[in-house]
């Protein structure tokens, strides 16, 4: 299987290699554009945490974290990740998760809560509770729900299987706090609940009416249910006298039917009958009593001047889990106070959390995975604390995400960010498997060699790295005579030479990969080489400059530019059409021009000014419409057939082109997110002031970044909201998705997130009942074309695996060309899904042999295809290489073991026939005393 799938990668790179070759050669008939562009949004993989708190689901297995107004779903048993389909106008702060895993209540930074059903992954229905909301908590019976709303909380009815109207029915509101409550907690049978405030005060409410609990007060915490944390790191430990079973329920009195206007003051009502039984209760010194058992301070385990910051109790092992702002937590065993875990940089290599504070806690369901975020570093991690281990650990960019790139297979994301890294992410998964941290300044471009083994990114610091994903190390450092800011990179096909441009030298730099030896410097350009790009097939070098032109040089034959073009504007990006014959260059007047690679003739052009869309930032003076003059393209990319681009800038829209007809055929929106600054096109009136917009008055909106070298305290800290825009953009090879690197992360869209009906050259008989039909008369051709034309996949799988496997080669020699690309990529993406990898592995094999010939003189039109089938030959060839060493070791094993055991039975057997030969020797030699030596050696 190994060597079938190392012919078949062979295969497909020898015939990429060919086809580059007649890349040139061929001259691509271009239809009208008709690209359906279905894709939708399917991952956010460029951020796992922003704000707010972490929950595990019911199983335990998966762990929920907001990021941005997303939400995002990590399986930590299957290792991948997946972002829902919804979005929320704000940040989302608090999650809930109901006990059948099955509900979801997200609240935003506004107070706008969404339940959201899991299943369907969808927003069932949307309330308002017009203020911010710092906690929500459904009761462990799935009934009910409680919100802490400023002093009061709030419990609903939780919605059930049934139909509803309003899924938000409040059961009751309870008063009592004379401050914001900041935390909450249920009992295990729901029939009470603890609310912690910030009057220093902790509440233990009746979820129901009881005789005997109204509303109990324990002071001096923040945070409380029996056991209570504050934030000096204070930690009292309470016992009821009354066990849960032991609250008397009061007697209901029948309500009389109110009039509306009765329904109106309802609530104002509740809330003094509510204090007046509360003050009655307190003077008659109420039965149930709660008795503090212990006080403790983690002054004695933690000498640093640290504030406490998150907290988590299981109830089920009694550990307590607290965060401090230095990065430090600690478990402790109640009610005793044990330490039983402490980690921090002074006992445990745990650098990256260590100086930064932890922004939340939680447990899972059993009390053995501990998830961890930490807002600063947009980082989660999930800590198993009795093995010590990492069960996920991923961090995004701490700051803006500058360039992204595909590997050639589509397998890999490589992403540069302004914090100085280089981020690997792996498109199936959604996880970042590997980071480079060493530059020293913002990443301004990252490149994949062709084969995709190397990665080479360009930064501010002056220096060019390249490292190898092999052994992830940087291998080669490639720097300048004098320090330059490098803003553009450039690639050849063979990876061989590497070139980049400078921001302040406005000078080329040529370099080997080989020895990393600088081999010239190109001159021409009198303003900041803002991009470059080699030719697919041939090593053309293209520059675009602020100075209106763009240049082509050829590295390898003159010093000078081959050919100098003029623009109308300054050159923001240019990149090369798949195959070489056509070159798009973005401009500083919105613009998209469109030049004939040969000729040096514009072929076409597109003005995109207004499809950018006009926004407002909170800080502009100008009206939405005079800010769009100032917008344009800085990233640009082809699709995977060339027929159509790939445009963003700094704006909230994605737009897609095309480029023989000149228009736009979509636009994707990446967020609606208000936390962001320029998603709105007027400014909300309300927040104008006679100082100015209220979020520049008050430095309590946005989020806040420390100056330079400060570590730790917030006297430096500024408040700032990020402004929306995308920085790069990128489509993959195999033609299925996209990525954008934007404000909100690292968005991907793709055609697999959904099923589409797309038939194919569709006919009245064509059903799937005549499919059924002519597989069961064994007419295996005529079903599978029948199949591919309803371009229904579970149908096509159902033929395919019915198909005998010494049939596979003449169906394969008998197949029509017009069906061998759609069996390609079907074939491609049951590789990557089914467990019969040896069968679809014959079916690759067949096609690429019967059909070789013919697909070379189709390049264009398959390389999408073969793209994907690379990719996923990749992926399974590194994955049943590792499971073969693996089974070889263990084979060895065994081996080893056997052959022990078989030489250990053989001395046994050995020293037994030895000693009744002894017995044999001795009783012969009593017999007979002329028994001489070499008798004995004979018996032996």
């Amino acid at each position: 299987m190994v060597a079938t799938t190392t012919w078949l990668l062979r295969a497909v790179r020898q015939f990429q290699d060919d086809t580059n070759v007649l890349k040139l050669e061929l001259e691509i008939s271009r239809p009208s554009a008709t690209w359906p562009f279905k894709e939708r949004f399917s991952n956010l993989v460029g951020c796992v945490y922003r704000k707010g708190n972490i929950i595990f689901t019911s199983d335990g297995n998966s762990v929920v974290s907001p990021v941005g107004n997303r939400i995002s779903i990590f399986d930590l048993k299957n290792n991948k990740s997946e972002t829902l389909p919804v979005e929320s106008r704000m940040n989302i702060t608090v999650l809930a998760l109901a006990p059948n895993g099955k509900l979801m209540i997200a609240i935003n930074e506004d107070g706008e809560a969404h339940l959201i059903s899991l299943v369907s992954g969808s927003i069932l229905h949307t309330y308002h509770f017009h203020c911010q909301i710092h906690a929500a908590s459904f009761s462990p019976d799935g009934k009910k729900f409680a919100v802490t709303r400023e002093n009061t909380v709030k419990v609903f009815h939780a919605p059930g299987s049934t139909m509803q109207f309003n899924p938000f029915v409040l059961y009751r509101s309870f008063y009592g706090s004379y401050d914001q409550n900041v935390c909450i907690d249920w009992t295990t049978d729901s029939k009470a609940f603890c609310v912690g405030s910030k009057d220093m005060n902790t509440r233990v409410y009746g979820a129901e009416k009881f005789s005997n609990l109204i509303v109990y007060s324990v002071g001096g915490h923040n945070d409380c249910i029996f056991v209570s944390v504050s934030r000096n790191g204070h930690v009292n430990i309470w016992q009821c006298d009354t066990a849960l079973d032991g609250l008397i329920p009061a007697e209901v009195k029948i309500e009389e039917v109110k009039s509306e206007d009765e329904e109106e003051d309802e609530e104002e009502d509740e809330q003094k009958e509510q204090e007046k039984a509360t003050q009655d209760a307190l003077e008659v010194n109420q039965k149930i009593l709660y008795k503090r058992l212990a006080k403790f301070n983690y002054k004695s385990c933690h000498d640093k001047e640290a504030k406490l910051t998150c907290a988590d109790y299981h109830k089920k092992s009694r550990i307590l889990i607290s965060g401090f702002s230095d990065g430090a937590f600690f478990l402790h065993e109640m009610p005793g106070f044990i330490l039983i875990h402490s980690l921090s940089s002074n006992n445990y290599d745990f650098s990256s959390v260590s100086n930064q504070s932890l922004s939340t806690v939680s447990f899972n369901s059993s009390g053995d995975w501990i998830s961890l975020g930490c807002s600063s570093l947009g980082q989660l991690l999930v800590w198993e604390w009795q093995s010590e281990s990492y069960i996920l650990k991923q961090q995004g960019h701490s700051s803006l995400m500058t360039c992204v790139q595909y590997s050639p297979d589509g397998q890999y994301l490589v992403t540069g960010g302004d914090d100085a890294k280089v981020k690997v992410w792996n498109t199936s998964t959604g996880f970042c498997f590997v980071t480079f941290s060493d530059h020293l300044s913002g990443i301004s471009a990252v490149r994949f060699t062709q084969s995709g083994q190397v990665i080479v990114s360009a930064s501010l610091d002056g220096t060019v790295r390249a490292f190898d994903l092999n052994r992830y190390r940087n291998f080669r450092t490639f720097t300048s005579p004098r320090p330059v800011q490098f803003a553009s990179l450039a690639v050849d096909g063979s990876g061989e030479v590497v070139c980049a441009g400078g921001q302040d030298t406005y000078e080329i730099y040529v370099w080997s990969m080989q020895t990393g030896r600088l081999l010239e410097i190109l001159a021409g350009h009198t303003a900041p080489v803002s991009s470059l790009a080699f030719t697919p097939a041939h090593p053309i070098l293209v520059s675009g400059s602020w100075d209106h032109t763009i240049r082509l040089w050829d590295v390898f034959v003159s010093r000078g530019s081959k050919e100098v073009i003029q623009l109308n504007s300054d050159a923001l990006a240019v990149t090369y059409r798949p195959d070489g014959l056509e070159l798009a260059v973005s401009t500083l007047d919105g613009s998209l021009t469109f030049w004939d690679t040969h000729s040096a003739a514009q072929t076409a052009s597109i003005q995109g000014r207004a499809d950018l869309g006009y926004t407002r930032k909170e800080g502009d003076r100008i009206t939405a419409k005079k800010s769009a003059q100032s917008k344009a393209y800085t990233s640009l990319c082809y699709t995977a057939d060339g027929q159509c681009i790939l445009a963003g800038g700094k704006s909230k829209n994605i737009c897609i082109y095309s480029v023989k007809d000149q228009m736009l055929l979509k636009k994707f929106e990446i967020t609606c997110n208000l936390s962001f600054d320029g998603t709105l096109e007027f400014l909300d009136r309300r927040k104008m002031t006679e100082w100015g917009n209220i979020g520049l008055v008050d430095e309590g909106q946005g989020g806040n970044i420390a100056l330079p070298g400060v570590r730790k305290g917030d006297l430096s800290s500024r408040h700032f909201r990020p402004e929306v825009q995308v920085t790069s953009v990128a489509f993959s090879p195999t033609g299925r998705a996209f990525a954008g690197a934007t404000t909100e992360g690292l968005l991907i869209y793709s055609l697999d997130a959904s099923v589409v009906f797309d038939p194919f050259d569709l006919e009245e008989d064509v059903t799937p009942e005549s499919v059924r039909t002519q597989l069961a008369e064994n007419q295996l051709l005529t079903a599978l074309l029948l199949a591919l034309r309803l371009n229904e996949d579970e149908l096509t799988r159902e033929v395919i695996e019915q198909i005998p496997h010494e049939e596979v080669s003449f169906l394969c020699q008998s197949l029509p060309e017009i069906y061998v690309d759609k069996m390609l990529h079907f074939v491609a993406s049951s590789l990557d899904q089914s467990a019969h990898l040896g069968f679809y592995v014959h079916w690759s094999q067949q096609l690429l042999l019967q059909h070789g010939p013919a697909l070379k003189q189709r390049a264009h039109s398959i390389m999408p295809s073969l793209r994907a089938l690379q990719r996923v030959l990749t992926k399974r060839h590194s994955d049943l290489a590792s499971i073969c060493d693996h089974n070889k070791y263990l084979i060895q094993f065994i081996l080893s073991l056997g052959e022990s055991r078989q030489k250990r039975s053989l001395e046994e057997s050995h020293d037994s026939d030895e000693e009744d030969l002894m017995q044999t020797n001795g009783a012969a030699a009593s017999d007979s005393d002329e028994l001489d030596f070499s008798d004995i050696e004979i018996l032996k």
